[in-house]
């Protein structure tokens, strides 16, 4: 027989991850740039649209606007083709199936 905390753990491994979007509260941007010219330029950009951030003025380290860079141009999903089956005629055009012909 399971406990109650058992069966509460075991159904916790197969729970949905949620994730939580890059700019929202739980998760700001976080950004870093070395003069103040160019905290006023990122941070105008990112209240602009509405993005939670964390800037940080440091003239000694290198910029890092790269969760800026995710935010405005998010990646697309990448569309994987059609396999063919083995049993399909192969693409060449010889008639063969794809097994017998271009598949080995």
């Amino acid at each position: 027989m399971r406990s109650r905390i058992d069966a509460d753990s075991w159904m916790n491994n197969f729970a949905p991850k949620k994730t939580v979007k890059l700019g929202s509260a739980k998760k700001p941007a976080i950004i870093r740039v070395q003069s103040e010219a160019r905290f006023k330029e990122v941070s105008a950009t990112l209240e602009k649209h509405g993005w939670a951030f964390r800037i940080g003025i440091e003239p000694d380290k290198a910029e890092d606007v790269s969760d800026l860079e995710r935010l405005l141009h998010p990646q697309k999903p990448t569309i994987v083709e059609k396999k063919i089956g083995r049993n399909e005629p192969c693409p060449c055009g010889t008639g063969k199936k794809s097994k017998h012909c271009c598949g080995k």
